[in-house]
């Protein structure tokens, strides 16, 4: 039970991208906006400056799709994990705070990845690798693995990066391929470390 009491009715929100965790943006809300948001599973705020309901991405289309909300152990706090459609701040940016880089781009890159698949452009290097088939893209895997133990032997530091950031890519086309993600790989490195 949320103590909407103890903040005059209102309790900060904490908005994290579901996948990378970064924390999107903070707002309020009040009792009718939390009831808003878990029946419609966007994020809705109570707007301190308009003085109503705000859903965001109600004018932008930038909505954030609730998948998980934790209340703190006080009560008073609501922490929700969301899919941002689009960037979450009003200037454009993926997160209100502006962060250097996103650091768990990797995860971000499986979203993009996974996009593709579902919404394949011909323009698009996954779908032109997609349409080649499992076998071209295992292939691909494989090179770019051969490329990356060549570079870090008889190459520079950049080509190591280069060749290792073409293998995670290949490397995670082929997990979507195949139906898995790279939640699915570290929960399994997880459990080998316990």
């Amino acid at each position: 039970m949320i103590d909407f009491e103890k903040g005059n009715g209102l309790v900060p929100v904490i908005v994290q991208d579901f996948q990378t965790l970064e924390v999107l943006m903070l707002g309020y809300m009040n009792e009718e906006a939390w009831q808003k948001t878990q029946q419609e599973k966007k994020v809705t705020y109570f707007s301190r400056t308009k003085n109503r309901l705000w859903t965001k991405g109600e004018e932008s289309g930038n909505f954030l799709l609730v998948k998980s909300y934790h209340i703190d152990c006080d009560q008073d706090t609501i922490l929700i994990k969301a899919e941002p459609v689009g960037p979450t701040c009003h200037t454009g940016s993926r997160s209100c705070f502006n962060t250097e880089y996103n650091q768990n781009f990797l995860l971000e890159l499986e979203r993009i990845v996974k996009n593709r698949f579902e919404f394949p452009s011909e323009d698009s290097y996954v779908n032109r690798l997609r349409k080649k088939g499992l076998n071209k893209i295992a292939q691909k895997v494989g090179e770019e693995g051969v490329e990356t133990v060549i570079a870090a032997l008889a190459e520079t530091e950049t080509d190591l990066i280069n060749e290792a950031s073409d293998l995670l890519f290949h490397l995670i086309v082929l997990l979507r391929a195949k139906g898995l993600s790279l939640e699915t790989v570290a929960k399994n490195l997880e459990s080998r470390h316990q």
